[in-house]
């Protein structure tokens, strides 16, 4: 795998990135979402949480596509 990646143009290795980064955001918000249904709905514990999560997931949806911008060259 590694001499794949490095046989990728530097173009190619940013923009691969950059969607892993962008999937790995909304799956961390998806899973704060299902996790707030699930004390909503009884399944867990609820001491607070629902919102907690809902907050993480507005925070990582939002703030996480101002970071992957490049901010030098690779």
């Amino acid at each position: 795998m590694l001499r794949d990646w490095n046989c990728l143009s530097d173009d190619t290795q940013i923009s691969l990135s950059r969607e892993a980064l962008a999937k790995a955001a909304s799956t961390i918000a998806h899973q704060a979402e299902i996790l707030a249904l699930e004390m909503e709905n009884g399944h867990l514990a609820d001491y607070g949480g629902p919102n907690a999560l809902r907050l993480l997931a507005a925070v990582v949806r939002t703030t996480g596509h101002d970071h992957l911008t490049p901010m030098g060259q690779a």
